[in-house]
């Protein structure tokens, strides 16, 4: 027990250690671009959210927040191309260790199945919700889901995701944060809700 629980405070330590530097970087000159590399490489492997820096950079300006949350999605949905490679030539060699890395071995046959029932399209949820986008990005290239869908989709889901937290900032400024932190997975929760609706209704009058 102990050998995990020592293992465990390293894994936090590191985490925290690259939030750290993150934060470094986004404060810095070149702070943009490190939002969408941080954008782009959490698509497919990196542990931290970009919306953590997104919201630190949109309070710090809020003026720029629609900006930011424009290359964040930009960064995002390439990176989730990037996933998609991963999974389309990589499997074996890159994808499957990152799945494992993760510890989402089990989640990733659930996942398969998902893709198989509703295809591509699932990928809109895990674009806006909390659920891991990189797992959905490097299945997508596995199960060599149509390349072009995929992408159309990640850029509505993660658009909509990232410039909702831009826009409530704008809006109404730096104590927005907390309720955003607070009440994030009830957001994500009704916009699926809202997501799945207007497919519903498109299948019924298409």
């Amino acid at each position: 027990m102990a050998g995990v629980e020592s293992e465990d405070i390293g894994s936090k330590s590191v985490i925290h250690g690259l939030y750290d530097r993150c934060m470094d970087w986004i404060s810095g000159p070149y702070g943009a671009y490190a939002l969408f590399l941080i954008a782009f490489v959490e698509s497919s492997f990196f542990p931290l959210p970009p919306d953590v820096f997104l919201i630190a950079m949109c309070v710090a300006i809020p003026l720029n927040s629609f900006r930011y949350a424009a290359i964040c999605s930009v960064g995002s949905v390439l990176g989730g191309a990037f996933g998609y490679g991963l999974g389309y030539w990589f499997m074996d060699s890159v994808g499957m260790p990152i799945v494992q890395w993760y510890g989402l071995s089990a989640k990733y046959e659930m996942v398969q199945h998902y893709f198989k029932e509703y295809d591509v399209w699932i990928v809109g949820t895990a674009g806006f919700t909390p659920i891991p986008y990189k797992l959905f990005t490097i299945t997508a290239g596995f199960v060599h889901s149509n390349f072009f869908t995929f992408m159309i989709v990640s850029l509505v889901a993660r658009s909509a995701r990232f410039f909702l937290v831009a826009g409530l900032i704008r809006k109404f400024g730096p104590w927005i944060q907390t309720f955003i932190n607070r009440y994030f997975n009830v957001l994500s929760l009704l916009f699926v809700v809202l997501l799945v609706a207007g497919f519903a209704l498109v299948k019924y009058f298409l």
